[in-house]
């Protein structure tokens, strides 16, 4: 029995049978398992029931253009037929990975002439620790070992990434690296007494620049960061944040690393988070997007700066992964790239989509139960409240966000819940018939929480 002619229920009964979901607690899934997709239709995913779902989420932060790119499934295709793989190592590469190396530094920002390909954002943020620690060595600054990244980011899943990542459940089922180090992140909507957005970013940043004089910049390599928190929460920081953050890692010779795994690709209103915020970081981590979803694919982008010295001082890199620059991966990357240049989506985003995307959803703020909402380019997230003025929580363990996560996807809306917070990051393609659609089906989900919670909806 095929997949295409096993019926819902035994799909799922196969599903708990053999495969482990990634971040599931193995035992509830087995006696409640979820669904299960077998077609996508623009910016809704269809599941094996027949049901349709608007994909608030663009899958995992990946599908931008949505499911229905036929000029990524035919150049898959064609690269397919043609040259199905071959390695970058002894020396060798293929047309297609050449090709979207080119690419690959015709939109990076100024300055970046390089990339490494990787399987992930995951690999990608592992590269980092190997280039950044083959850049100092070559400097004759071995000593420069340590990075400092924040809490509650994320930055991947392997153990190298998850160390520099700040999320403590997964810090608890492993041994982490030693020379990473962590500091506070800008949001303080749990705080007892909440800053100013100003002092909030300023007192964020400078608990880099503490960390950095504790530690010693002679022995700091590398600070990494997404311009927006995604897995974190959508956490949106201050407008006077990352000008400071970019001015202490230049101020003490520390390399900054712009994870924008989440935020490349037209997310935040620009092609990449950093030209959102206006700093610019010597590293960046891409992915997802990257191909749309369509195929795994992940990178880094080197600038000049750090380039130069790795490609001019001798010795071997002793990096890289069986499928770097995987033709087929590779050539859906440049048919995704060719379609941002083409159709101007992220011009569309800069220009008016972000607008209308801010003013559709900032219609739930007045919800009895949104204690805070803010939006960026086409990212949203909401925090959830029994009570605006004391913020108290709906319920313990994020309960209150996992029910109205749960009514949102019986009704028709893949969101996300993180913590007390719902976010949402809809594919870039988005019109305004569906934003409407969105809020509306959020909306509902918002009134049976507060319902299910015995909270006034008037």
């Amino acid at each position: 029995m095929t997949a295409q002619t096993q019926t819902a229920t035994d799909l799922l009964a196969t599903d708990t049978a053999h495969f482990l979901h990634p971040f599931t607690d193995f035992a509830q899934y087995k006696a409640a398992p979820g669904r299960t997709y077998v077609r996508g239709e623009g910016i809704h995913i269809i599941d094996s029931e027949g049901r349709s779902l608007l994909d608030g989420m663009s899958g995992l932060w990946c599908t931008n253009l949505g499911y229905s790119q036929t000029s990524i499934i035919d150049a898959i295709t064609a690269q397919l037929h043609a040259l199905p793989f071959y390695n970058s190592f002894f020396n060798c590469s293929t047309d297609a990975t050449i090709e979207l190396a080119q690419k690959m530094t015709d939109i990076l920002p100024a300055g970046f002439n390089h990339v490494f390909f990787t399987n992930s954002g995951s690999e990608a943020n592992d590269t980092n620790i190997r280039l950044v620690h083959r850049y100092f060595d070559l400097l004759g600054k071995p000593e420069k070992k340590i990075f400092i990244s924040r809490k509650n980011a994320y930055h991947g899943s392997t153990i190298a990434a998850a160390s520099l990542g700040g999320m403590s459940g997964m810090h608890a089922q492993m041994s982490a690296l030693p020379y990473v180090e962590h500091i506070e992140q800008p949001y303080d909507f749990d705080a007892d007494a909440r800053l100013s957005d100003e002092e909030l970013g300023h007192r964020a940043a400078q608990a880099l620049a503490q960390k950095i004089d504790a530690l010693g910049a002679d022995r700091v390599a590398a600070f990494i960061a997404e311009p927006i928190q995604g897995a974190g929460g959508v956490i949106i920081p201050p407008d006077n944040y990352w000008p400071q953050i970019a001015a202490i890692c230049k101020e003490r010779d520390i390399l900054l690393i712009s994870d924008e795994v989440i935020c490349g690709f037209g997310r935040t209103g620009s092609m990449w988070g950093c030209e959102t915020y206006g700093y610019r970081p010597d590293l960046i981590t891409f992915a997802k997007a990257v191909t749309n979803g369509y195929q795994p694919l992940g990178g880094v982008g080197v600038s000049d700066t750090v380039a130069e010295v790795l490609t001019t001082s001798g010795g071997e890199f002793a990096h890289g992964f069986t499928y770097s620059g995987h033709p087929v991966a590779c050539a859906a990357g440049i048919a995704t790239v060719e379609l941002y240049q083409s159709s101007q989506i992220v011009d569309a985003v800069a220009k008016d989509r972000q607008v209308a995307w801010a003013t559709a959803v900032q219609a739930l703020s007045d919800h009895p139960i949104v204690g805070d909402l803010k939006s960026k380019g086409m990212l949203m997230g909401i925090e959830l409240v029994k009570n605006k003025n004391t913020r108290e929580r709906l319920a313990p363990d994020s309960g209150g966000a996992v029910y109205c996560r749960n009514q949102a996807i019986d009704g028709g809306l893949m969101v996300r819940q993180v913590g007390d917070r719902i976010i949402s990051a809809p594919p870039l393609i988005i019109s305004d018939e569906e934003m409407t659609t969105l809020v509306d089906r959020l909306r509902r989900a918002l009134d049976l929480t507060a319902q299910h919670y015995g909270i006034n909806e008037s």
